[in-house]
């Protein structure tokens, strides 16, 4: 695609047209400045008014800017259209049809613009402060394509020895299970099975499939029989970098393949998910917001959300606000919002909790304007009632209008579970903790559900399999405050006093703050058959 307009930042403002010609006057030029540096190149009407003409009133500035609008439709004439979408509230410029040129070592951020309003020096002297992320703005907004939330994967069909129609079926089985398990997710985006199978007839190479899928992962292999055995060798691959993420070898008897295999998907699938979150984390801890690609926020954010560090869960929040800034309509986004804020409070991190359980709701009630049919968003909504302001009936219509709406929406699964533990349902909790973990094998927070099953098995009376799968979670995630004080209470209902004392000791020293009074004025289960069993466990064990 042609380039309409070349703009230039760093010393001399240049506002260019392709065609020729150049934008002189400074609001003018300004306004470009101002567009293509934020995200996803749109700013609001009302901001863009208050930064360039701040020192009027509203309805001078209102004047002012359509005022301006109106000078450059005349002087772009048709490029106008095609370089800015204006609504009655935003402007966005299209910044696949504008050419950034120059680097900060061509002098200061918009050098000669003398533009004296109050806000827009204050915008710009932040600029100036800190140039380089002016210049990864630019470029991230100029090669960016289609912006999307979610890393897309696809599952290509394994690659059989030539003329094994029935190594050829089980090979396209396998890629077509694997991308219906994957798309249970919401923080991945999954390549029909029909596409994948359509470009694993080409000649395959990783290019090929990126650039035609437009993908960012790609699992691929080979299927083979060695003796009485089916062999498949299969590589997860990030398709920006060529890295191969990593390598399974697995195998099982032929006759045996179908009930095998399906534990061998999972186990992938698993990896896959864990791969993708611990990667993507991995990269945002390194690389400045503004860098950092729309696909990558949300699942970075998600990640570094269920992390054990103070540090990873305040990253978070700021991917998350960078990721609403981006994409200000995505219900997903602001209900993972509202989730951070219930974290936030349930974790002990708040300094005010009456003002992030506000934040919680109105983040959820934004989600659901935006998507009132939202199964997640939905499901938030019933985690932030439930566990802020214990209106477990209101949670509990939450949770099973987001199951009408999508039946393998497995976080209800795993809260209307919790939920059930809290209301002294142990039968009931453990069934739909279950389907939640059948549900989720991608999940990367497997130790949260793994956590709220022990929880559920602890109300069902199941104490060793509620350790077993405390333990287990632990495992992934030793700071989950919920995990230790239900292995505790299982360990003190089987008699094994020491070992609960030991774990007590473990949770007072990780949780230093953590009080008995404060725990039964504010969980929800602390006037329940489960929370009295949980409270006479704690004391018992030597918390007071």
């Amino acid at each position: 695609m042609t380039n309409q307009i070349e703009i230039t930042l760093f010393g001399a403002c240049v506002v260019r047209l392709a065609k020729g010609g150049e934008i002189t006057g400074a609001k003018h030029r300004a306004l470009f400045a101002l567009l293509v540096t934020a995200p996803l190149g749109r700013r609001s009407r009302t901001y863009l008014q208050e930064t360039l003409w701040g020192l009027a009133d509203y309805e001078s500035g209102h004047q002012n800017l359509r005022r301006a609008l109106s000078d450059l439709r005349k002087r772009l004439g048709p490029v106008f259209d095609a370089v800015l979408t204006v609504t009655s509230t935003e402007i966005e410029i299209d910044m696949a049809q504008v050419q950034v040129r120059g680097s900060p070592q061509d002098g200061p951020f918009l050098d000669d613009l003398n533009v004296r309003e109050v806000a827009y020096v204050r915008w710009r002297d932040e600029k100036r402060a800190k140039p380089g992320r002016v210049e990864a703005l630019c470029t991230l907004s100029r090669t960016r394509r289609a912006q999307r939330l979610q890393p897309r994967v696809c599952a290509l069909p394994l690659s059989v020895p030539p003329g094994d129609t029935e190594l050829s079926v089980a090979a396209d089985w396998i890629a077509e299970e694997t991308s219906r398990m994957m798309s249970r997710s919401s923080l991945v985006q999954v390549i029909s099975h029909l596409s994948g199978r359509a470009m694993s007839k080409r000649h395959v190479d990783v290019e090929g499939v990126r650039d035609t899928l437009d993908v960012d992962y790609l699992i691929t292999g080979a299927l083979r029989k060695s003796g009485q055995d089916l062999v498949a060798d299969i590589d997860f691959v990030d398709t920006r970098s060529g890295t191969l993420l990593w390598n399974r070898h697995l195998h099982c008897p032929a006759r045996h393949f179908t009930d095998e295999a399906s534990d061998w998907l999972v186990n992938v699938v698993q990896t896959v998910g864990r791969a993708i979150a611990e990667t993507t984390l991995e990269m945002a801890r390194a690389t400045p917001l503004p860098e950092l690609p729309d696909h990558k926020l949300l699942i970075a954010g998600a990640t570094a959300m269920h992390h054990p560090t103070l540090g990873d869960f305040m990253r978070a929040r700021q991917m998350l606000d960078e990721a609403a800034e981006r994409a200000p309509d995505s219900p997903q986004i602001h209900a993972w919002l509202g989730k951070w804020y219930v974290l936030n409070i349930f974790k002990n991190y708040t300094t005010d909790r009456a003002a992030d359980t506000q934040k919680a709701l109105d983040c959820t009630a934004r989600a659901l304007d935006l998507d009132p049919m939202s199964s997640f968003s939905l499901t938030i909504d019933g985690f932030a009632r439930a566990n802020i302001l214990r209106e477990l009936d209101v949670a509990e219509d939450r949770y099973s209008e987001a199951q009408n709406i999508n039946p393998n929406e497995s976080l209800a699964w795993l809260l209307r579970g919790s939920l059930k533990a809290f209301q002294d349902e142990g039968r009931s909790a453990v069934r739909a903790t279950e389907t939640a973990r059948c549900l989720s094998p991608i999940d990367p927070f497997g130790y949260y559900f793994d956590s709220l099953a022990s929880s559920a098995h602890l109300a069902a009376g199941n104490y060793e399999m509620a350790v077993k799968l405390a333990d287990l979670s632990l495992r992934a995630n030793d700071r989950h405050i919920s995990t230790l004080r239900a292995r505790i209470a299982a360990l003190h209902a089987l008699d094994r006093g020491d070992e609960a004392r030991t774990a007590a000791q473990d949770l007072q020293r990780r949780f230093p703050n953590f009080s008995l009074a404060e725990y039964r004025r504010t969980h929800p289960i602390a006037g329940s058959r489960l929370g009295n069993l949980v409270t006479h466990a704690l004391e018992a064990a030597g918390i007071n």
